[in-house]
């Protein structure tokens, strides 16, 4: 896969993508990953990327035409139908683990980071294919966004990861929390892994881990499991937990909606 980050902070990325899944995904040729500096596409001596907003107002923004420029030479070829140029901002869609996985998927992917006041909407208009954000808050830059949206792709690339399984048992890959995860030694200043885990039952162990991931989605993340991927062991388990629970489902509206279909 072949991914394009433009920025006018290439040091902000190229650190972090130096280094973890992503480094090896990099070195063994899983994705290439190329860091781009806005301002090498700037025609004039100042390399100016941004300007005075029109008819007013606080702050820079950032210039559309370095983007067009930074595209046509980055991509000559132009941008075939499956291709992906996102533009990072707070408007945008939020991201999430589909989004990374539906990027997986692609042949090429460039990220346009912004920075000051934002970017000219012709850039919107005329050269992204969507927008993205992290959320509902506000970054100074698209930097560690894009960042994000590189380590969530990548590691779901063929042979990013040295264990194909750890991918497909993480968090929101089944629409639900992870569950919670112990290792050596069996007792911590007093706290205990849960004996389970120390039974050799693996048919024990497997319901116990998917019962506590529904525990945590349903405690942390309730609005998760309307949409979650629910089979019948799962609406059974989900119902045991409410039952434990004080008041039992009070307070669980979609807990409720989901145990009911």
């Amino acid at each position: 896969m072949r991914i394009d980050l433009v920025t006018i902070f290439p040091r902000m990325l190229e650190g972090p993508l130096g280094d973890g899944i992503v480094r090896r995904a990099r070195e063994s040729g899983v994705a290439d990953i190329r860091v781009h500096d806005l301002r090498d596409f700037t025609e004039d001596r100042h390399r100016s990327v941004d300007d005075a907003p029109f008819g007013g107002g606080p702050g820079m923004v950032m210039k559309a035409e370095p983007f067009f420029r930074a595209f046509e030479q980055i991509w000559p070829e132009g941008r075939a139908d499956e291709d992906k140029v996102v533009l990072l901002t707070p408007r945008g869609r939020r991201f999430d683990q589909a989004t990374a996985r539906r990027y997986a998927g692609l042949g090429r992917l460039m990220l346009l980071c912004g920075r000051y006041e934002g970017i000219d909407e012709r850039v919107a208009q005329g050269l992204a294919t969507e927008e993205l954000s992290l959320g509902d808050f506000v970054l100074t830059g698209g930097e560690v966004a894009a960042l994000a949206v590189v380590e969530s792709t990548v590691r779901l690339l063929p042979g990013a990861l040295g264990d194909e399984a750890s991918a497909e048992s993480d968090s929101f890959e089944d629409g639900i929390l992870d569950w919670p995860h112990y290792t050596r030694p069996a007792v911590v200043r007093g706290l205990s892994v849960p004996e389970v885990l120390l039974s050799g039952d693996h048919r024990r162990v497997r319901r116990w881990r998917r019962r506590e991931a529904l525990r945590a989605t349903r405690g942390r993340r309730p609005d998760l499991l309307a949409s979650a991927r629910l089979d019948a062991e799962d609406r059974s388990l989900l119902r045991e937990i409410e039952e434990e629970s004080p008041g039992g489902g009070t307070g669980q509206g979609k807990q409720s909606a989901v145990l009911q279909e």
